[in-house]
């Protein structure tokens, strides 16, 4: 009588713990083993692994063609990005083995390509990526296991086109019941376009209300999910983070001079895949009562690799201070601040998302520091003069005087 000999089969990863799994990206290695636990003596086959990398997205949509007939429309896609496949135990004579029963490990390595797309679960779509090991055996069904593990790929913000500015302006005249209320503008900036999560946007705008009723400013950070199949696309948005402000009223005019926008623990942007993409933006609205709301967008791109915060000192000052100048909410400081004490820093350091007590900070503030150098102080500025200049006993005399 045939019984079912094995005990365990697993698939483990090297650099796996309790509660935690390594986490791979383009171009590395992924390496293992294949667990294999017997009762007693078993005849085998082949074991055989294959790793596999996905993107699917699958949506449908219902259609009418008359007053009643009405059919469903399926969409779908995928796209193979990983694919890898070994033969982890082959019998010499190329017939059935007999494994002794007790624990056998079958280790396996192979390299990921070197462009990847990050892991993604989402409602019309995912990519998810797998190592399977399969297990041969006469006269028995194969006995299969599987492994999921987490690619992210790097992005990288430090870049021009992310570290750039982004700023938009729009109006709107209110309108109520075909007469005209007065207009409304908007203007709004960030100083750049790349995040991390974590960090804080700070917000920058302008809201000039000359209608005749009061309207209400808001700002948030909306992912927007986009899954691509034949030609045809499916869209879902989603607010991450949001803010409300003030209400404006008649022929006032306000301004937000760094509001405080935090980024969630989110995904990275998704943006060189064929079949889905993840984007991100900064929407800032204004909520006009009797009219439609004025709606000003601003792109960004949230990374995983944070701001460096040496490499990029020289442009990130002179790049706020323009910025503060363009938007006149004055001046960077001409003497740096004392340096923190140690206790502090430490103490900032025990949290990496430091909470920020007021989201409705001046430049005069501590947040001007934190969006400035990311807790970092400046370099003393440069000076031609010796501050500490030697005493007249020590100066050097011409030997002609």
């Amino acid at each position: 009588m045939l019984f079912d000999k094995v005990k365990a089969f697993v698939v483990q990863l090297d650099g796996s713990s309790a509660g935690a799994e390594p986490v791979f990206s383009g171009g590395q290695t992924v390496a293992g083993r294949v667990l294999l636990e017997l009762a007693g003596p078993a005849r085998v086959g082949s074991l055989k692994l294959r790793a596999r990398g996905r993107a699917h997205v699958h949506w449908t949509e219902s259609r009418s063609a008359g007053s009643s007939t009405a059919y469903t429309q399926s969409y779908s896609e995928r796209v193979e990005i990983v694919s890898h496949r070994t033969m982890l135990l082959t019998p010499d004579t190329g017939e059935i083995t007999t494994l002794p029963p007790g624990r056998h490990e079958f280790p396996f390595s192979f390299q990921l390509p070197p462009t990847l797309v990050t892991s993604f679960e989402g409602k019309h779509g995912s990519v998810r990526y797998c190592i399977k090991a399969t297990l041969h055996r006469p006269w028995i069904p194969a006995c299969r296991t599987r492994k999921v593990f987490t690619v992210i790929e790097p992005v990288d913000i430090n870049t021009p086109a992310l570290l750039a500015p982004q700023a938009g302006a729009r109006e709107k005249i209110a309108r109520s019941w075909y007469s005209n209320r007065g207009l409304v503008s908007l203007s709004a900036k960030i100083d750049r376009k790349g995040y991390t999560p974590g960090e804080v946007i700070p917000v920058f705008a302008e809201i000039d209300n000359s209608s005749t009723r009061p309207v209400l400013p808001r700002a948030a950070v909306v992912q927007t999910q986009t899954f691509m199949a034949r030609g045809a696309r499916k869209q879902k948005r989603a607010v991450v983070a949001s803010l409300s402000g003030e209400p404006v009223g008649p022929g006032r005019r306000v301004l937000w001079q760094g509001r405080a926008l935090r980024i969630p623990p989110v995904g990275p942007s998704i943006l060189h895949c064929r079949v889905l993409h993840v984007d991100y933006a900064l929407k800032v609205c204004v909520d006009i009562p009797g009219s439609s709301k004025l709606l000003l967008e601003l792109p960004l791109v949230i990374g995983t690799i944070p701001l460096h915060p040496f490499g990029s000192r020289s442009s990130s000052v002179g790049s706020h201070a323009s910025f503060l100048l363009d938007w006149g909410l004055g001046v960077l400081p001409e003497q740096p601040e004392a340096p923190p004490d140690y206790s502090e820093v430490v103490a900032v350091e025990q949290s990496p998302f430091p909470l920020l007590q007021d989201t409705d900070m001046s430049v005069e503030g501590p947040f001007f520091t934190y969006i400035q150098e990311f807790r970092f102080r400046p370099p003393p500025l440069y000076s031609e003069e010796d501050p500490n200049p030697p005493s007249e006993a020590m100066r050097p005399h011409c030997r002609t005087c």
